[in-house]
Formats: structure tokens, sequence, C-alpha cells
């Protein structure tokens, strides 16, 4: 609060009836000082009206200027050598100074594909859909090639009755997957597909393996069988193909397979981290205990040593799923490789940023970039996302650069 000190006193002679006529006898100044602020007193003039005998009429005073708080005053700023919001001061400089960056060619569009012609909603995935492989798969991939994503990877929904305990229509070169791999070669030649190399959605326990009577999965002999589906795959067109089953020795033995069949120049993007997370949505109505092969959460050493082994093997880029809550994962592998770094951004991260936007609990686009971004920061090179579209539609209404402004 203000103080005032006065210099010297002074006074106001009786004058009659001084207070009805509204005039003053005369004018003349006296100053003061003024303490603003108790850190530091300034002097201030200022002008006081004293009464001598001329009597005057007094001028209307002016209205007074609206009041607001002093700016703090200190005698001495810090001594620092350095200043880092100096680099922050312009919208400009931020954008100059951003470290990680992303663009559509970052992203791998997931899509769900079925042997209908109706693209069937997925209640618990707002936005998205089972697709028409004729029509609908083409319409979407046609969309996403507009705003720059250019990678799409294909999860078929094959029909129960063509499900077998050995998986055998996964290798079908007519199935599902190798047709939609050759319609969309012919419709998009550049476009770059990953192909799932899987077995629990041609398995009829749901598995991602050949189950023995005695509930054990059959390593070796699912194997041998995700070999032929790997062939299939790159003999449609595939560039990529992803062995997802967490099965040990599939990485070098689909190398070997595909060398064998003549597709060296084919790729194998090993999910060589895949926790058994809670965050997977489930399309199948089916709750399976997959902990025999897939990550406990709680292990970075065992991810590492996975990650050491696919890629002895001959992988050629390195997944990590989930994505988010794996940060440390992809930081980790990041280190220690020079393969590069897949992240899957699972149904669960993505249903859970749609239904807070449609809740208005946050701002959904701004924390689905802020999402991807991490990821990228985090060292991923490549993000399998179903934000894919919506992200990219963003970035190629910024330039192609999303900046945190």
């Amino acid at each position: 609060m203000a103080s005032f000190m006065f210099r010297s006193p002074f006074k106001i002679p009786v004058v009659e009836g001084f207070e009805q006529k509204k005039s003053y006898m005369g004018l003349k100044a006296t100053s003061f000082n003024v303490r603003i602020n108790p850190l530091r007193s300034r002097q201030v003039s200022v002008q006081l009206l004293t009464i001598d005998s001329t009597p005057v009429n007094a001028p209307e005073a002016p209205p007074l200027p609206p009041s607001k708080p002093a700016d703090p005053v200190i005698d001495q700023p810090l001594q620092l050598s350095r200043r880092a919001r100096r680099n922050r001061k312009s919208s400009t400089q931020r954008a100059a100074f951003q470290e990680t960056n992303i663009t559509p060619a970052n992203f791998i569009y997931p899509l769900f594909i079925h042997q209908g012609e109706v693209d069937i909603p997925i209640k618990t995935m707002a936005g998205c859909y089972r697709l028409g492989w004729r029509r609908g798969l083409v319409e979407e991939v046609a969309r996403a090639r507009d705003v720059g994503v250019n990678s799409i990877m294909l999860y078929p929904k094959v029909p129960d009755a063509l499900k077998s305990p050995t998986g055998e229509e996964g290798f079908n070169d007519n199935g599902l997957v190798p047709r939609t791999v050759r319609l969309l070669k012919d419709k998009f030649p550049d476009l770059v597909i990953y192909t799932d190399v899987n077995f629990d959605e041609y398995s009829s326990s749901g598995h991602g393996g050949i189950v023995r009577d005695d509930g054990v999965i059959l390593n070796d002999e699912t194997i041998h069988q995700l070999c032929k589906q790997a062939i299939s795959q790159a003999r449609a067109g595939a560039d990529v193909v992803c062995t997802s089953e967490m099965l040990d020795g599939r990485v070098g033995a689909v190398r070997a397979a595909l060398d064998s069949e003549g597709f060296q120049h084919v790729s194998i993007m090993s999910y060589s981290v895949k926790y058994t997370s809670s965050m997977y949505g489930r399309f199948r109505k089916v709750e399976l205990d997959k902990k025999t092969y897939q990550i406990n959460p709680a292990n970075s050493r065992e991810a590492l040593l996975e990650a050491r082994e696919d890629e002895a093997e001959g992988a050629d880029i390195l997944m990590v799923k989930p994505a988010l809550p794996s940060l440390d994962i992809i930081r980790l592998l990041k280190d220690k490789t020079l393969l590069p770094i897949g992240a899957c951004q699972v149904s669960g991260e993505y249903s859970m940023i749609k239904a807070a936007g449609l809740l208005k609990m946050i701002d959904e686009d701004k924390v689905m970039m802020e999402s991807l971004i991490c990821m990228r920061r985090a060292g991923a090179d490549l993000i399998l996302t179903y934000f894919a579209v919506q992200a990219a539609t963003i970035l190629c209404g910024e330039s192609k650069k999303f900046i945190f402004n």
C-alpha cells in the first residue's frame, strides 16, 4: 500500500463562505515524497493547492486515471549467464528451435478389412470401421494419400468358418489379405503395404499359435505355418511383413523363407516388444491368457533381450506395442540399436483420447498431436496410429509441421 511523506506541513486558512462559493483565494505549489513501492522509494513532485488572499475561480479537476498495481522493482537483477527464456520469446524462435518434428511420412495407417461390401462401425473406436475390401478400403486409402499418408497396414476379419486349429487360411493365396494387396497395388503402385504375419486371426482357438491338447502353445510348429503366410503375402505384393506373435525364432525363420523364395527385397518389421497390455481392444469376443509368449509389462531388460535377438535374426524394423505406456522402452531401443524403431499406438490409447475429446474433457486435436510428438521425441521413426489421417490433415494445414505455439 502506498504511503505519503510530507516535507513540510501546510495550513488552509478559514475563509467565510468558502464551501458555498466553490472558489479559492489563491494557488501555491508545495511538493512532497511518495513511496510507491516498499522495495524502492521515488521522488515525485506533487502540486498541492494552498490559499492566499487573492480570490480566483478554481478549474475543474481532471478525472484520475484508473489505478493499477505498480510493477515490482528490484535494486539488482539476478546475475545469470544463461537465460533459457531468451530462446522462447517469439513464435518464430520457438518454431526454429523445436527439436522434434512429425510429418505424414512417419505414419502407418492401420485398416480393418472384411469380406463384405458394407463398412461396419467399430463401436469401441469412434470413427473406425471394418471396411469392405473392394470399395470402402480403396476410398479410405485414397483419402489417406490425399493428406500424405502413403503407408498402411492391413488387419483382416476372417469368417469363423475359415478358421482352423492349424490356421491354413493364413497362407491361402486367394484369401482376403492377398486379394486385397493385389487390388491396392493395382490401383496405387507406390503405396507401401504392411501385412500382419499372425496366427490368432486364422486360428479357431484365437491364440497366437497352434494349441496342443494340454494347452501348450507349439512354438516351432506355428512358425512353420507363419513362414508360409509371409511368403503368400510377399507373393501378393506386400512391401513389409510384420512378425507379431512373439514366438521364439520367428524372425530368422521368416527371413530365411522369404530369401529362399526370391523375396530378399521384402522387409520384416518385428514386433520385438509386445507387452501383454490391457490397452488392446478385443475385436473377437474372447479373453485369452497370452502371457507365455507376450512380455510382462513390468520388464524392460527382457524387452531389450527380445529386440537384440530379432535384430540378430534379420529384422529391418523393431516395433514396440503399446506406444505411450512404453516410451521408456522406445528410448532404450533407440539408444541400443541403429535400426528404425516403430511405435504402435493401440486401440486403447486411441479410444481414451477420442472419448475424452467427445466429452469435451480435453482438446482432442492438441492431445492427439502431443501424444504423437512424444513418441517421436522418445525415438520412434514410424508410428502406427488410427489417428494417421486426422493428424496428417492438421499437419497439411500447418505446412506439414506442427508447432506447439
